[in-house]
């Protein structure tokens, strides 16, 4: 005899599938790549989690102003973000401390990713190389002095000030030209002295690429993940290797104070720290893991910043002097760069 279904029963089944649907973590990140991120990320973590992602995008300074304006009711659950705006939001009070016990890969990490900005405020799940893009075939760049060259003048671009790249860039052309390592007004100046002889000073990856397939422009610093846009180019782009190093950077995850959807933004978290799901995002060329067991081929490792020698070699400017020290460079900035 067949047992019988209850109205009851019937009742809580459709209750728990409504529930597991009402699950939704929404999710604030950067706009590129976006459709290849719902294939390797967002899709299979929704299959696992029977829930719905909501996904924002926007610049940085839009999206840390949209966590800050809802900080009493927070709209968003969790965030990617660089490590000095995460840096300011956790000193607003914005952020929730980590319980890294709830990251299976924690351990996994290279060291520097695994608590970057202090306290447990946030986690890195990628790094990024910076150097200088040039025309091989018409200038070799060596160090990034290079940049200040007669060489390149009048066919040079370096990024603004307020940019990812801009104070990487200060950092290293200030160690370069033998600097104060904590002191960047000497090389801010310096700039200035050859602002005639500067293309540009350019504001995104996209916009620098299509100058410099313009030709307009020779050489100049960019992250690694633009990198692609050059390599395909059919002109002859090369990726320097400066005496002083490649700058670098990293990404990291946060996640808002007081949002009451932990358990799920840790359940993503934990997901896409995995060597799996590191592993799919390093092959589609998304992002470059942090995560020390991803394991690609030399042809994948070319277009991202891979592997412990290169992360261990870079430069990272630390996060509390961008915050201390913006506000003066960008006024220096202005004031003599910006004419």
């Amino acid at each position: 005899m067949k047992p019988l279904i209850t109205a009851a029963a019937i009742a809580v089944a459709l209750a728990g599938n409504a529930m597991a649907a009402d699950r939704t973590l929404t999710i604030s990140v950067y706009g590129f790549a976006q459709d290849a991120y719902k294939k390797a990320l967002y899709d299979p973590f929704e299959e696992i989690c029977g829930c719905k992602l909501v996904i924002e995008t926007g610049n940085s300074v839009e999206r840390m102003a949209k966590i800050e304006a809802n900080a009493a009711d927070p709209v968003i659950d969790m965030a990617v973000i660089s490590s000095h705006d995460a840096l300011s939001l956790a000193r607003k009070g914005l952020l929730a401390p980590l319980d890294v016990s709830k990251l299976s890969s924690y351990d996994k990490l290279y060291p520097a990713a695994q608590d970057p900005i202090g306290n447990h405020m946030a986690v890195g799940y990628t790094f990024y190389a910076s150097s200088i893009v040039y025309r091989k075939d018409l200038v070799t760049i060596e160090s990034w002095a290079d940049l200040l060259s007669d060489k390149v003048a009048g066919r040079v671009a370096l990024p603004n000030i307020t940019g990812t790249q801009g104070p990487l860039t200060l950092m290293m052309l200030n160690k370069a030209t033998g600097g104060d390592p904590h002191d960047f007004s000497g090389v801010i100046s310096l700039i200035a002295r050859h602002a005639e002889d500067i293309v540009t000073f350019y504001s995104r990856s996209s916009e620098l690429a299509q100058l410099m397939n313009q030709e307009e422009v020779i050489a100049a610093p960019v992250g690694r993940f633009a990198w692609s846009r050059f390599k395909s180019s059919p002109l002859p782009f090369a990726w320097a290797d400066p005496v002083e190093g490649q700058a670098g950077g990293m990404n990291v995850m946060i996640m808002t104070k007081g949002n009451g959807n932990e358990d799920l933004a840790y359940q993503l978290m934990d997901y896409w720290l995995s060597t799996e799901v590191q592993t799919r995002i390093a092959e589609a060329l998304i992002d470059s893991p942090a995560n020390m067991e991803v394991k690609v081929s030399p042809e994948v490792a070319e277009n991202l910043t891979y592997g412990a020698e290169l992360i261990n070699s870079l430069n990272i400017l630390d996060p509390a002097e961008i915050i201390d020290k913006r506000e003066a460079w960008v006024e220096q900035w202005n004031a003599e760069v910006i004419r």
